[in-house]
């Protein structure tokens, strides 16, 4: 067996015999990885409390045929704290954890930037700076942009002319003009444009004062176009909250991968 260790957040866990459970880790260096921890749901367990959902961990695993075996694990940031008493940013956080497994298909497959936009995204919320349906479709737009599929927002997708957008066609891969908009195609107002671009690029003092109106049709666009390429639903999005929260400021913009 070969040991080695690496960073990661935990995205998930399931039970595994009478006290284990597999751990799903999407790691710094590694990638997505699924590990056995051994008697963790015992009162008495070592780190059973460090291997939650939305806990930022320092790993030592044995490398073994089947699943990797979980050996030591230090909390370097439990973002859980700050989220599991705030139900919209919770769930916009759960919602933030499965796309990032649906977007790391493959085990094992190296993933540092999708890595770096989930801790930005979870910190993000945990600060609170913002409203976490922005953060959330901020991660989202920024998860797809990383995976190759990000939605054309400034030009028209088919001819590439700029302005004059009357459109979004999800499956032509974002915004279209006048003459390439065909029947079925979403009608967003031009703020809404404006509003995903922001948040694509890290604009919060654009994203921060705009209106709910727009926020909420950015939000389904942003759900549609992420679940199109995804071909399956992500379930955690249909309990995001909509609604902003009450006493939301507007934070400090930061344009960095690690943080959304």
């Amino acid at each position: 067996m070969t040991l080695y260790r690496d960073e990661g957040i935990v995205l998930r866990t399931q039970k595994l015999g009478e006290a284990d459970r597999i751990v799903t880790v999407l790691t710094r260096r590694t990638g997505r990885i699924r590990a056995a921890a051994k008697g963790v749901r015992k009162t008495r367990s070592r780190f059973g409390a460090r291997l939650e959902p939305f806990t930022h961990v320092d790993l030592q695993l044995y490398e073994r045929r089947s699943l990797d075996l979980i050996t030591q694990a230090e909390t370097l940031r439990p973002y859980g704290e700050a989220l599991v008493a705030d139900y919209p940013r919770y769930t916009a956080g759960t919602a933030m954890l499965e796309t990032a497994e649906k977007l790391t298909s493959e085990e094992g497959e190296p993933a540092l930037r999708q890595f770096l936009l989930l801790v930005g995204g979870l910190r993000t919320l945990a600060e609170r700076g913002h409203d976490p349906r922005l953060v959330l479709d901020a991660f989202l737009l920024r998860s797809l942009s990383v995976a190759g599929w990000a939605p054309a927002l400034d030009e028209c997708c088919r001819c590439g002319v700029r302005g004059g957008l009357r459109g979004f066609a999800i499956a032509a891969g974002g915004a279209v003009c006048a003459n390439c908009r065909q029947p079925g195609a979403a009608t967003p107002a031009a703020p809404t444009f404006a509003l995903m671009l922001a948040l694509l690029r890290g604009d919060w003092e654009y994203a921060d004062g705009s209106e709910q109106r727009h926020r909420a049709e950015a939000s389904g666009l942003v759900a549609a176009y992420l679940q199109w390429h995804l071909e399956h639903g992500i379930r955690s999005l249909r309990h995001v909250e909509r609604e902003p929260g009450p006493g939301q400021d507007a934070g400090s913009a930061d344009t960095t991968e690690e943080r959304v």
